[in-house]
């Protein structure tokens, strides 16, 4: 694909789904900012209603929307409301910025391969709860972040971008989890680009970058380094 024909593209509309501080949500907004990404973020929904994204939102100018999980008798009739919810903002893509509940398949097939989560291990490892503490738990010299297509299943969907970071023998959580931070907020962009730019697509399990750059000449990270 060429430059030319990428930059043709339309922004691509999203909606987001947070939680809690939405610090992904900020980091979405500052690359729009800096003209790193084209993306029209079209609302942001939250299922807590003092989650403070939702005032990252509100002072960003865009739509704020709480769906309180709470109101709903099961999963799958709150999944219903987010799905009426960001069709009716005529959302694409659909971003997990630190959701906190589970998709079922109600909406998995409504955005089918068009929901994007990262979480904060290289997948398949350590899913769920308390990756950061699952990695030094076992005592990994590497970790990292993974941006993938939501599935039913739980951190397991097809990868788009994973960035690693080292584990330090003195981590421990919170200093190993802002490691990763500083690299979600660097990828979750680069993710919503590819896609945005027509150059993602889902084989199986697997997801092919159209036009994707290979790099033969990268040293092999090694941890701990020794004198």
């Amino acid at each position: 694909m060429t430059a030319a024909l990428v930059t043709t593209r339309p922004p691509v509309k999203i909606g987001v789904l947070i939680s809690g501080e939405g610090s992904n949500l900020q980091a979405i907004i500052d690359a729009l900012a800096r003209g790193e990404l084209k993306a029209d973020i079209r609302v942001v929904i939250s299922n807590r209603a003092a989650a403070r994204g939702l005032e990252r939102a509100r002072h960003h100018g865009i739509p704020a929307v709480v769906i309180d999980h709470r109101r709903f008798a099961s999963r799958d009739d709150f999944d219903r409301a987010l799905v009426a919810s960001l069709q009716a903002h005529k959302v694409e893509l659909v971003i997990c910025a630190g959701f906190m509940r589970l998709l079922t398949a109600v909406m998995v097939a409504a955005f089918r391969d068009r929901i994007m989560n990262i979480h904060p291990a290289l997948c398949p490892s350590f899913p769920g709860v308390d990756a950061q503490k699952q990695a030094l738990d076992y005592g990994v010299r590497f970790t990292g972040c993974t941006v993938f297509f939501v599935t039913e299943g739980i951190d397991d969907g097809p990868v788009i971008v994973q960035a690693v970071v080292p584990v330090y023998q003195d981590d421990d959580a919170g200093t190993l989890a802002a490691r990763i931070h500083a690299e979600e907020h660097r990828i979750y962009p680069l993710a919503i680009r590819l896609y945005q730019e027509g150059r993602l697509e889902v084989r199986g399990r697997k997801v092919h970058i159209r036009d994707a750059a290979s790099i033969d000449d990268l040293a092999a990270n090694v941890n701990p380094r020794l004198p």
